[in-house]
């Protein structure tokens, strides 16, 4: 997975997904708890953004955190100890090839991360042999069709959209929110029931405009502007001016949706 995440790893990136992670806590994982004693898997941790979240919640139940990246194990470590947490264990481990025995699990809970695979049903049926029977994953993506903005712009739209092509080009898909639900009956899962979480944006809401709007969703897109670029997906002087249109949506008149899907099912 490390060759296709195309956001990278550097510290930017870290700090963007911490910002990411903090502000869409409630939309998230309002209805995210595991009941004490059971074995959660985080398949995918990377720098602990949401394992944070995770083992809060669910103070009682002992979580499994994996991610292919060592670097960003240790940032989520480091992480999680600050924050006094005792009830998550670290391991680096391909998700396509975990070193666990079947059943292992009670829960399995996977976030922004099939949007990075190039073959999500297979991650998913993988990870469905892991679990208990009955036991449940959850899984959460965002859909970069989804957007939608004011004032207007046609040049935020191509910058937005150099990630999506990005993305595709690495094996993985932008979009896959709104194919959560095919993707886990076509894996197997039972009762499946997704969710969308939509984040509406406008000046009464400081604190999405600058977590999200700001510091998350545009941080993200101005993160690929050198690959994109490099690409030819775009020229640089239409990517910068898609770039201020994003922050442009973020002043007292702007309006800023993006829509989250949060999908569960049972084994």
């Amino acid at each position: 997975m490390k060759k296709s995440y195309v956001h990278g790893y550097d510290q930017r990136e870290n700090i963007r997904l911490q910002d990411q992670a903090s502000t869409l806590v409630e939309l998230l994982h309002s209805d995210t708890f595991y009941p004490a004693g059971s074995r959660v898997l985080e398949a995918g941790c990377g720098v602990g953004a949401q394992t944070i979240t995770l083992a809060k919640n669910s103070p009682g139940a002992l979580i499994t955190s994996v991610d292919i990246s060592e670097t960003s194990l240790a940032e989520a470590r480091e992480k999680v100890t600050a924050a006094g947490l005792t009830n998550v264990f670290f391991e680096q481990a391909d998700i396509f090839n975990l070193p666990y025995v079947e059943n292992s699990f009670d829960h399995i809970f996977v976030c922004f991360v099939l949007e990075h695979l190039a073959r999500p049903v297979k991650a998913l049926n993988e990870l469905k042999d892991y679990l208990t029977p009955r036991g449940t994953i959850t899984v959460i993506e965002g859909d970069h069709g989804s957007v939608y903005f004011h004032p207007e712009s046609e040049a935020a739209h191509r910058a937005i959209q150099c990630q999506v092509e990005l993305q595709h080009r690495a094996g993985g898909n932008a979009m896959i929110g709104r194919e959560l639900y095919p993707l886990l009956t076509q894996s197997g899962f039972k009762s499946v029931h997704v969710s969308p979480r939509m984040v509406y944006v406008d000046s009464s809401k400081p604190e999405l405009v600058e977590g999200f709007t700001k510091k998350t969703f545009t941080a993200m897109t101005e993160g690929v502007r050198e690959e994109a670029i490099k690409a030819g997906i775009i020229e640089q002087s239409v990517f910068d001016q898609g770039i201020r249109d994003l922050y442009r949506t973020a002043e007292a008149d702007g309006v800023f949706c993006y829509t989250f899907f949060k999908a569960t099912g049972k084994k």
